[in-house]
């Protein structure tokens, strides 16, 4: 039985039984998502073929990050520029790509210093 509380005491607790939160995870699913809709919009995307774009993605940036610390520490510096970032492109990525992906980058980065 809960009794009531007189006057100038607090309420009783009463213990939520409450979902705990989701845990959150980070994905480029709503950027894929936005780029698929710009090339085809009348297109959708599966929730499996997400994940696997999703993980091309993260294999990607892993592959990127790696040469280019490795391309810094031949180097003997402390800093990792667009320059290490972009050579890295170039050797990770099969021809006709990697142009076209240094040109997103250099319009990226120019967008972004303007």
């Amino acid at each position: 039985m809960v009794k009531t509380p007189k006057k100038g005491e607090d309420k009783p607790k009463v213990e939520s039984a409450g979902k705990k939160g989701k845990k959150r995870s980070e994905t480029f699913a709503l950027y894929i998502y936005r780029v698929l809709k710009q090339v085809h919009p009348d297109i959708g995307i599966s929730k499996r073929s997400m994940s696997i774009m999703n993980s091309f993605i993260n294999d990607i940036f892993e592959r990127v990050c790696f040469e280019s610390s490795k391309l810094v520490r031949y180097q003997k510096r402390r800093t990792l520029s667009s320059r290490e970032v972009q050579t890295s492109v170039r050797l990770i990525l099969p021809g006709e790509l990697a142009k076209h992906a240094v040109s997103e980058g250099t319009k990226a980065v120019t967008k972004f210093t303007s």
